[in-house]
C-alpha cells in the first residue's frame, strides 16, 4: 500500500507493528536515512541492539545470500518484543530476495524495513509493497518540514515551551537547512536550554543555528552599514592578517547590500524582507539588520550597489594597478561615509 505524504509523519511516530514491512525510498539518503531511524527507533523502543532485536543487511549482503532475509525474519532471540530486520541501500537487485521475504512473511515474524534511494513508479521493489495488503510504500522527497513534524521533533528533544515568533524562526531554518543540520540544531538547543524552564528565544535558535558562511565578514560589514568609518582601519589589517583574500571581502560586502536592498525595497516592508531572508537571520543579527535595511533606504541602497559593482570590475580589470585590497579599502570607506551622511 502506499503512504501518503500527509499520512507519513504520522506514521513514523506511531509505526504499527503488525504490519509486514514498509519500504522508504527517495533520492535524499539524509532523508531516507533519518526517516528509516525514526520509525525503527518507535518499533523497537530502547536498547533494541543490545537485545539482538534489529538485524541489519545490505543490499549487497543479501544479493550474495538471497536466503538472508528470510532466516532474519524467522529467527527468535532471547528477549520478548518487536524485531525488525533492515535492508539498507536496497534496489531492484535486491527486489527478488526482499519480495520472497514479504510472502514468506508470518505474524509473529520480524517487521521488514527497507531503505532505497530514487525508485520510479516502475520500479520492481516499489512495486511489490505498494501491491501488498500489509506493507507500505512512501516517498521521502525534498520537501521542507511542515509545522506538526517540527513540533514533533521538538518535543522528542523535550523542548516545549516554544513562542510563535521562536516557531516561525524554525520553520524559517528548516527550510533553508539540511534536516540532518536542523535535527542537530534542535539537539543543540535542547542542552543549551537545559535546566532552564523559559520559552525558547530568537536569541536561543541564533546561539545555535548553523553558522552563516559569511560569519567572518559580518563585523567589517556591520561596521561599514553603521557608518563607523574610524574603525575600518584595524579590522582591515586584522583581515589582512587572516589571509582574507580582496575578491571576497567585495563579493562579501555586494551579498549583505543586496540583502538590505531586498528587504529595503519588499512591498511588505523591511521587516518582511528580512523575514524572507534565506538562509534565514535570527535574533540581535535580524534585529541589526532590519535597523540597517531602514536606514539606508533604497536610493542610498542603489548607490551602494554601483560603489561595489564598480570596485569589483576594478578588481578584475587586468589594467589597474593599485593594491586589491586598497581598492577595497577604499571602497569600503566611501560606504561608510554614505551612511554617515545621512
Amino acid at each position: 500500500m502506499k503512504l501518503s505524504a500527509r499520512d507519513a509523519p504520522r506514521y513514523f511516530a506511531r509505526p504499527e507493528g503488525h504490519r509486514t514491512g514498509l519500504l522508504i525510498y527517495g533520492p535524499d539518503a539524509m532523508r531516507v536515512a533519518l526517516r528509516r531511524q525514526e520509525v525503527i527507533a518507535a518499533l523497537l523502543g530502547p536498547g533494541a541492539e543490545e537485545e539482538m532485536r534489529l538485524s541489519r543487511m545490505s543490499a549487497a549482503d543479501l544479493r550474495k545470500d538471497p536466503a538472508a532475509l528470510i532466516d532474519a525474519i524467522k529467527a527468535q532471540g532471547f528477549f520478548p518484543g518487536q524485531r525488525v530486520a533492515f535492508v539498507e541501500e536496497a534496489g531492484d537487485s535486491a527486489a527478488d530476495a526482499i519480495i520472497a521475504a514479504l510472502a514468506d512473511w508470518r505474524e509473529g515474524d520480524a517487521q521488514i524495513v527497507v531503505s532505497a534511494g530514487s525508485l520510479n513508479a516502475g520500479s520492481k521493489l516499489r512495486k511489490a509493497f505498494e501491491s501488498h495488503a500489509n506493507a507500505y510504500a512512501v516517498g521521502i522527497y525534498d520537501d521542507p518540514p511542515n509545522r506538526a513534524e517540527i513540533e514533533a521533533i521538538l518535543s522528542g528533544a523535550g523542548l516545549r515551551e516554544v513562542p510563535t515568533a521562536a516557531m516561525a524562526d524554525l520553520m524559517a531554518l528548516a527550510r533553508a537547512v539540511d534536516p540532518g543540520d536542523f535535527r542537530q540544531t534542535v539537539g543543540k538547543l535542547a542542552l543549551y536550554k537545559l535546566g532552564d524552564a523559559s520559552p525558547l528565544t530568537a536569541q536561543d535558535i541564533a546561539a545555535c543555528a548553523p553558522a552563516s558562511t559569511e560569519a567572518d565578514l559580518d563585523e567589517i560589514l556591520d561596521i561599514v552599514a553603521e557608518g563607523r568609518s574610524a574603525e575600518i582601519g584595524p579590522v582591515m589589517r586584522r583581515l589582512r592578517a587572516q589571509g582574507t583574500q580582496p575578491v571576497g571581502l567585495c563579493i562579501g560586502a555586494t551579498r549583505h547590500f543586496r540583502a538590505l536592498y531586498a528587504a529595503a525595497s519588499d512591498p511588505g516592508g523591511a521587516a518582511q524582507g528580512i523575514a524572507r531572508m534565506r538562509p534565514p537571520v535570527f535574533g540581535p543579527r535580524r534585529d541589526r539588520m532590519l535597523r540597517q535595511a531602514q536606514g539606508w533606504g533604497t536610493a542610498r541602497l542603489e548607490q551602494a550597489l554601483t560603489i561595489l559593482t564598480d570596485t569589483d570590475l576594478h578588481l578584475r580589470s587586468a589594467g589597474q594597478r593599485a593594491p586589491d585590497m586598497a581598492l577595497v579599502e577604499r571602497a569600503l570607506i566611501r560606504l561608510a561615509m554614505l551612511a554617515a551622511s545621512r
